[in-house]
């Protein structure tokens, strides 16, 4: 409000200041500065919310007195006895630039501040011909009406376009983020959560073939073997629904050792024999390990495995299942290792080998070329 109403006084100053003198002639002041006064306070009431109204309504106010502007550049003396002003300003003109940013700043639309610039251009060359329409008011009237209308809503139009792609991008940033957080959030459950029901349903299923239980427990220990797996089935669909394709997924993941996995496995029932070569285990090897354990534990139950470690190359393969597997093959597990191997610059293949399975990884030597 107090905005409003300095600027109001600033623009009436102006006004006053073009107008006639009003102790002179106070007639004629009140003919001419006090409506032109009613047309500022219109225009200013209405200029927040409707620029180009307050842009309409100070079109008589606008720079149509060419011969009493101040210009940028004056030609005058090019042509001798014709007045020829580049961009002559009047005392109104700083609040009509104002406003003309403002249709292009805060205006979706185009065609009605296009619309408006042809009135404006109507009516300045019903100025000129009225005015004899020699070059030097031609010239000035075009140039008027670039500088004051069109170059400043040109201006506001880049602006808002310039905000909507700051808008747009912070946008996308965000739900970039949101959807990187959710691959993260699934590739935890699948390496946490999927590895660890899959040695659920192992033990369960070695409950199962134990010798010396009753027929209730043996049969809990089914159910149990079955929830396992029904629960790996809803991860799956949840991790379905959280992860993103073209997310990029980390290089190393954290947690126990491949020694300690495998122990913990094999606690777990599983039969699991372990190559460890000499050198540097890769930082690849936990995640390709687990993978290859966790796809051995669901799709595999009772087959033995083999895990072959080396600086280079890392190896898991099962034999032919001993009972019948519960958990279907998802494969979001291997699309993500496979993600993982490639940032790393190495190769995965995976596939049946006789009557087992056998997921195999290269990762190239210090030095050697990104295959990719």
């Amino acid at each position: 409000m107090v905005y409003d109403v300095l600027l109001f006084v600033v623009l009436a100053i102006f006004v006053a200041a073009m107008g006639p003198d009003p102790f002179g002639d106070p007639a004629a002041f009140g003919m001419v500065t006090v409506p032109r006064w009613g047309l500022a306070a219109a225009a200013v009431l209405v200029g927040r919310p409707y620029p180009l109204a307050a842009l309409v309504l100070l079109l008589p106010l606008g720079p149509w007195q060419f011969s009493e502007g101040f210009a940028t550049v004056d030609l005058s003396w090019l042509l001798p006895r014709r007045n020829v002003k580049i961009l002559p300003l009047l005392a109104t003109s700083p609040f009509i630039v104002w406003y003309a940013y403002l249709t292009g700043r805060r205006m979706a639309r185009v065609w009605p501040a296009l619309l408006a610039f042809c009135l404006i251009a109507v009516v300045g060359v019903a100025v000129v011909l009225a005015r004899g329409g020699d070059l030097a008011l031609w010239v000035s009237m075009i140039t008027a009406v670039l500088g004051t209308y069109v170059v400043p809503h040109l201006f506001g139009v880049l602006r808002r376009k310039l905000l909507q792609q700051r808008a747009q991008a912070r946008t996308s940033a965000e739900a970039q983020a949101r959807l990187r957080e959710r691959a993260r959030i699934a590739r935890e459950m699948h390496d946490s959560l999927g590895h660890d029901l899959a040695l659920i349903a192992v033990r369960a299923a070695g409950l199962e073939l134990a010798p010396g239980l009753a027929p209730a427990q043996v049969k809990a220990a089914g159910e149990l073997r079955l929830a396992a797996a029904d629960a790996t089935e809803r991860l799956r669909q949840i991790i379905g629904l959280l992860r993103e394709d073209s997310d990029a997924a980390p290089l190393a993941p954290v947690g126990e050792d491949v020694p300690e996995l495998v122990r913990r496995a094999a606690d777990s029932g599983m039969s699991i024999t372990l190559d460890l070569g000499p050198g540097p285990v890769p930082g690849l090897a936990r995640a390709v390990v687990q993978e290859g354990l966790t796809n051995a534990a669901k799709h595999a139950p009772g087959a033995a495995v083999e895990v072959s470690v080396s600086p280079h190359r890392v190896r898991v393969r099962n034999g032919p299942p001993r009972s019948r597997p519960t958990a279907r093959s998802g494969g979001l597990g291997l699309t993500g290792l496979r993600e993982r191997v490639r940032l790393a610059g190495g190769t995965l293949s995976a596939g049946p080998v006789g009557d087992g399975f056998e997921l195999t990884v290269s990762l190239p030597r210090e030095g050697e070329a990104d295959p990719r």
